[in-house]
């Protein structure tokens, strides 16, 4: 699971309330028909533009972003590398056994269409097929949260001029008029609340977690390319580095760099 994520908006949540609590009560935005007009008016609007089974969509690929490890784009470096080497020293067809132990569906696919001599145009052309379709279900999933997120603050004012029509019902009892109108602009807190607290950053979680996961298949299909190319596992490896951060690759100069110092300090 990922606990920062969760402990982000957790502690959003908290900031908030917290806020509250310093400059004012905790109760005076609390409203159980303020909560029903948002709430149930964000869930039955989303209801109505988006299928069930989209809806049911959204939330296996938030499980997968709540609980998606990061990933680790130099073991996938190393393994392309590794399949590489086989490719190289036993041919295309010892890769077929290796495809078993393949984690990852994705380079499995791409390695058993090599090793079926199947054309390199033809392979990038499906694997490049199967990202963009990829990208067209999670921008999918995104639109679903999109909409809530400007449906939230629409339901809020709408909220508002409930309980601004219902004040203005009571204009004689002049003392009402500052609860009411408190009362009626907790419901825009509530939408801009579930809005830029909830949906909006879950939206941009789940373009992140896409982006990652498009520049994982990118990195695999160059990998695959290259080996069924027959190019030097080195080269290769040079290749792909350029797929890992700047970061990453000083600390992949370093470690290289320490392990010649260290070649070189056994020979002496």
């Amino acid at each position: 699971m990922n606990i920062s994520t969760i402990a982000s908006m957790v502690l959003g949540f908290a900031v908030v309330i917290i806020s509250i609590m310093i400059s004012g009560k905790l109760p005076d935005f609390f409203d159980l028909a303020s909560i029903f007009c948002v709430f149930g008016g964000v869930i039955f609007a989303t209801g109505i533009s988006y299928s069930l089974d989209r809806i049911k969509s959204l939330f296996k690929a938030l499980k997968v972003a709540f609980s998606k490890e990061k990933i680790d784009y130099q073991a996938d470096i190393d393994k392309i590398v590794e399949i590489a080497n086989i490719a190289r020293k036993n041919g295309l067809l010892a890769l077929e056994e290796m495809s078993d132990q393949m984690d990852e569906p994705f380079l499995k696919k791409g390695i058993l269409l090599v090793v079926d001599g199947s054309d390199p145009d033809l392979i990038r052309s499906i694997l490049e097929t199967e990202i963009s379709v990829t990208k067209s279900r999670h921008a999918d999933n995104r639109a679903i949260l999109d909409s809530a997120a400007a449906y939230s603050p629409a339901f809020g004012m709408i909220g508002t001029l409930i309980g601004l029509i219902n004040m203005l019902r009571n204009l004689s009892d002049m003392s009402s008029l500052g609860p009411n109108m408190s009362v009626a602009l907790v419901t825009t807190f509530y939408g801009t609340m579930l809005a830029n607290l909830v949906f909006n950053p879950l939206s941009k979680r789940l373009k992140a977690v896409g982006g990652a996961e498009y520049l994982r298949k990118e990195l695999i299909i160059e990998g695959i390319m290259a080996i069924q190319n027959g190019e030097n596992p080195r080269i290769i490896q040079e290749k792909l580095n350029a797929f890992l951060s700047n970061a990453q690759q000083q600390l992949k100069n370093q470690e290289r760099e320490e392990g010649g110092a260290g070649k070189k300090r056994r020979t002496a």
